[in-house]
């Protein structure tokens, strides 16, 4: 992840060299803070168990760094340092005050019973507290977190505090009745639906009726595939971690996310047959969303891919070498830090509201959403056709020129 995520910062820079002093693209393209945390919870088993965590500020010239954390077993430095980097790019390309950050918790949230889950997030928001502030870095849900554990952080640090609520915004994707804002769980895969639709208009193709196969079937997957549904999309293809499902007829997102809800698997849904999850993504099809996480299409399946448009639900799906291959093939890709940026677009919404002690209505956020979205795709399209790029080309260009103009508007004297 960490490999892609440089690559395509080196292809941005390499175009701003005559703009920018190198020096400043170095820095830019380097994370001004990397933390390791040993965490030490006493879990319901009696016994104190060890954890590492990680949190990397990659940049906050434009703001406070904004980035999920991450739970899973495999979670390293150098994913979150990718991540934090992704997140640098994202924040500045859909035109929100906050800078890239990111946390990992090595831990398996799966395998961790909710009491256990409850004081791991607990003791990683004690240990964190000299890094987390809303002027510093502002934690969200990410794999293996949700809109409790959010609850429980800023319940965490209140206490901490000693009181009853925090003066700003501390963490973002909490439970509305925390100060959460409505809609927030569907912001990224609504935006991944808003922008479809926007790459389908501007390629002249109808929505309706379009073939969909999307790659993972968790926060991001489902809303995009039940919101795509409804808009008159056929869904043939779903995967998740362990199993694939295919109907060529079109499945029932909406009857897949109830099966979900009480298996916590696609495996065994009735409304479709059984396939192997890594061939879903070579499937026919006109709409290819890769939802689930980094480096699925690589050099070695690009060639098989055989969608018209590619939304990168995920964070880095796709390497350089795959985006070389697609890029000569035609297809158009919606990049990650465009296409995903729903998320952290209403994660700025509850930011502001809980600054301001207001409360939005999931009208007023679904409306300002689609502003956005729709306004941020037109401007990475314009941008790819003046300077004759592809789509992610020039959302890294945007991103990284606003980031090295942050820079060099605030000065380098201390």
């Amino acid at each position: 992840m960490l490999d892609t995520a440089r690559e395509n910062f080196e292809n941005a820079a390499k175009m701003m060299r005559k703009t920018f002093d190198p020096q400043l693209l170095k820095r830019v393209g380097t994370p001004k803070e990397r933390s390791e945390i040993q965490l030490s919870s006493l879990l319901a088993d009696g016994k104190i168990h060890l954890f590492k965590a990680f949190i990397v500020q990659h940049n906050d010239a434009l703001g406070p760094c904004k980035g999920g954390i991450r739970m899973l077993p495999n979670v390293t430095l150098d994913d979150v340092s990718a991540l934090a980097m992704e997140m640098t790019w994202k924040c500045s390309l859909i035109g929100v005050p906050f800078g890239g950050g990111k946390s990992g918790i090595v831990a398996d949230a799966d395998a961790l019973s909710p009491d256990d889950k409850q004081r791991l997030v607990r003791r990683y928001a004690r240990n964190a507290l000299r890094h987390i502030h809303p002027l510093v870095y502002v934690p969200a849900p990410d794999m293996g977190t949700n809109e409790r554990d959010m609850g429980y952080i800023k319940d965490a640090i209140t206490f901490s505090m000693g009181v009853a609520a925090t003066q700003g915004c501390y963490v973002t994707g909490k439970p509305v009745i925390m100060g959460g804002i409505p809609g927030r769980r569907e912001a990224t895969g609504r935006g991944v639906e808003i922008t479809v639709l926007e790459a389908m208009k501007t390629l002249g193709r109808d929505i309706k009726g379009a073939r969909v196969v999307v790659q993972g079937f968790g926060n991001v997957g489902s809303v995009a595939a039940l919101l795509l549904q409804q808009r008159g999309a056929k869904i043939v293809g779903i995967s998740d971690v362990d199993s694939g499902l295919w109907n060529d007829g079109g499945l029932d997102a909406e009857a897949l996310g109830r099966h979900v809800a009480k298996t916590g698997r696609i495996k065994g849904f009735k409304g479709a047959k059984a396939m192997d999850r890594d061939k879903i993504l070579t499937q026919p099809c006109d709409i290819l969303a890769p939802s689930a996480t980094g480096n699925q299409i690589t050099e070695k399946n690009a060639s098989k891919i055989k969608a018209a448009v590619i939304a990168e639900g995920a964070n880095g799906p796709t390497t350089p070498g795959a985006d070389e291959i697609l890029d000569k093939r035609g297809v158009f890709i919606i990049p990650d830090i465009l296409c995903n940026a729903g998320g952290v677009f209403v994660s700025y919404l509850e930011y502001t509201q809980e600054t301001q002690a207001e409360q939005m209505t999931e009208e007023e956020v679904k409306a300002r959403l689609e502003q956005r979205m729709r306004d941020r795709f037109q401007r990475v399209y314009d941008t790819a056709r003046t300077k004759r790029l592809n789509m992610r080309k020039a959302a890294m260009h945007m991103a990284v020129h606003s980031v090295c103009t942050a820079h060099v508007a605030r000065g380098f004297l201390p």
